[in-house]
């Protein structure tokens, strides 16, 4: 369908367009000069929607409200606006691609049948109850033209393949039943990836209009191979059919930016989509793309992140020596001397605590730690307290690594006295906060302060436990097997229920989940569900061993079998009982 120009907008608003066009003249009727004029009815209908050259916006070929011919089902009655497509066929448009229909030869937008929508209406017409669609039949004899927008909800997609499913029943519950599958190509799709890829001559800023509009209609073995994986995972995982559509989108515009056609696709790249598109699903894509094996995660981990954000600015030889210390700190080393990797987790601290000390010795012009000496190491120490035992302790390391990569000429840190560590004494948490969050409206934050005010449990110890973990009233941590509380008991079923509810049907096997995991398998992050409540889980832990620690006597067996602890990890409470019989006997 060829859409006539429309007329130029008006000059002075820059909103609506001119009044006419023969004579020509550049304002509307609002801006004329001696205006404002009041636009006259419409010549062909009367309307008072006045557009230009005496029609308004309906009768005008070129206004927005003017009625025409679907292109995609050639149904009457679609607004230019909306680029002559009705509703279902724009829901194809992102969804199908385009090409020549095996069964009326126009190229429009096809499905997998290779049909188009007026194909498949019209067999959809004349089916049959209980026997599939026959798009050849049906469509030998011509078509039958419809009204747009009149027929209901959205057409199904094609399940030519399988038995009618049953209808829908809604839940008494308020939530829907997890939407059927979509689309889907043929089963035992076979893709190889191609063995290499082609390197980028120039780093181009790419156009996300340009991007999304021909991912609209991209189509390739690729895209095939991964549709079927999608569907696969999405009934495996629980996907909702907006979740899974967000991932074929992801797939499609993946496949347009990739430098290497059918090679496998980078994780950074991924993780670009957001910004060109809202409706995508970065994570998911990730997923899919592991599960297909086409994955190439090239992520740098968040202990990297951190350490690239924290020498940022610092002296490229001091950095360079940082970055010596840190792979050694990470992967160890196999040559003497011989070193075993660190946890990332040590290596974050000793960076925490150390970058405030390298930026002071940069800004001092030291621009390596070749040139740091054993007055400059006093000098940076903190005063005391755990900030000077971390600084001691990370700059230990790093001078101790690059001394034996031969780095630095002498360790500066030799003859500095180290620091002690100084222990702290746990402190009871007030009762009142304590049963505020107890009673917190969240489940999930009401379950994990139980879990973890009755039985002490650290807060990996909560993130990891499953479903499975619980039988029974009882708790299986490793090889501990507890009685769980009857304040738990209730809390448990609330969060199970609401579990049930909220995900129906995820596939994730841990007890807590929230919106990013339960289409995963993964457990919930550190925050989660603490942030809903002003406790933190240590304090929380450190408050119920005391308390045990009181109730016994400072019996420290007893209180390591009852709650997992070591010896040394008990006696730093019993300090604190010792402290309090203290301060009784001086006050008495």
């Amino acid at each position: 369908m060829s859409e006539p120009r429309p007329p130029a907008k008006c000059l002075a608003c820059q909103v609506n367009r001119v009044a006419w066009t023969r004579p020509r003249v550049d304002f509307c009727y609002q801006c004329l000069p001696g205006g404002p004029i009041r636009p006259p009815p419409c010549s062909r209908c009367g309307s008072g929607r006045y557009f230009t050259n005496g029609l308004c916006d309906a009768c005008h070929p070129s206004g927005p409200r003017h009625l025409g011919s679907c292109e995609g089902c050639l149904a009457w009655g679609v607004y230019r606006a909306y680029r002559w497509r009705c509703w279902n066929c724009r829901w194809w448009r992102t969804h199908y691609v385009q090409g020549d229909c095996r069964y009326c030869g126009r190229q429009t937008t096809i499905s997998e049948l290779r049909a188009c929508r007026l194909c498949w209406e019209q067999a959809r017409l004349l089916q049959q109850p209980g026997r599939t669609v026959d798009l050849a039949g049906a469509n030998r004899f011509g078509q039958q033209l419809f009204f747009a927008n009149l027929g209901g909800p959205r057409s199904k997609p094609h399940h030519h393949l399988e038995p009618p499913a049953p209808p829908r029943r809604a839940r008494s519950d308020g939530h829907r039943p997890p939407l059927p599958r979509l689309s889907r190509v043929a089963r035992g799709q076979q893709f190889t990836a191609v063995p290499w890829q082609q390197s980028r001559l120039f780093e181009l800023e790419l156009d996300p209009a340009h991007v999304v509009a021909v991912a609209a209609n991209v189509d390739s073995d690729l895209l095939r191979y991964c549709d079927e994986i999608v569907v696969e995972h999405a009934a495996v995982h629980g996907w909702s059919r907006k979740q899974t559509n967000d991932v074929r989108r992801s797939l499609r515009l993946l496949h347009v930016m990739q430098d290497t056609p059918g090679a496998r696709v980078n994780a950074s790249d991924v993780l670009k989509l957001p910004s060109l598109q809202g409706n995508v699903s970065a994570l998911s894509t990730l997923d899919v793309l592991a599960a297909a094996g086409l994955l190439i995660d090239d992520r740098p981990s968040a202990v990297e992140r951190y350490f690239t954000k924290q020498t940022a600015g610092l002296p490229v030889p001091m950095t360079a020596q940082l970055r010596i210390w840190f792979d050694v700190m990470l992967n160890g080393s196999t040559t003497a001397p011989r070193r075993r990797p660190r946890h990332p987790q040590t290596a974050k601290l000793h960076i925490r605590a150390l970058a405030p000390i390298l930026r002071v010795w940069a800004s001092q012009g030291h621009d390596s730690l070749v040139s740091i000496e054993r007055d400059d190491i006093v000098a940076a120490l903190p005063a005391a307290g755990p900030r000077r035992h971390a600084a001691d302790q990370g700059l230990r390391s790093i001078f101790g690594v690059l001394k034996s990569r031969k780095q630095v000429f002498v360790d500066p840190t030799r003859g500095v006295p180290p620091t002690n560590t100084n222990a702290t004494i746990p402190e009871p948490l007030d009762t009142d906060a304590i049963r505020a969050a107890l009673n917190s409206p969240d489940p999930a934050a009401a379950l994990a302060v139980a879990l973890v005010a009755f039985h002490a449990l650290t807060s990996r110890q909560v993130r990891a436990v499953k479903l499975t973990d619980i039988v029974d009233g009882r708790l299986t941590i490793g090889v501990r097997i507890v009685p769980l509380a009857a304040p738990v008991l209730p809390r448990l079923g609330v969060w199970l229920d609401h579990r049930a509810r909220t995900w129906p049907a995820t596939a994730n096997p841990h007890l807590f989940i929230n919106r990013r995991t339960a289409p995963r398998l993964t457990q919930v992050s550190r925050p989660f569900p603490w942030k809903q409540v002003n406790l933190a889980a240590q304090t929380l832990r450190e408050d119920r061993i005391l308390d045990e620690i009181r109730a016994t006597g400072g019996d420290i067996r007893q209180v390591c079998q009852l709650l997992g602890l070591s010896v040394e990890g008990a006696l730093r409470y019993t300090a604190q009982l010792d402290r309090t019989d203290h301060t009784r006997t001086s006050s008495s």
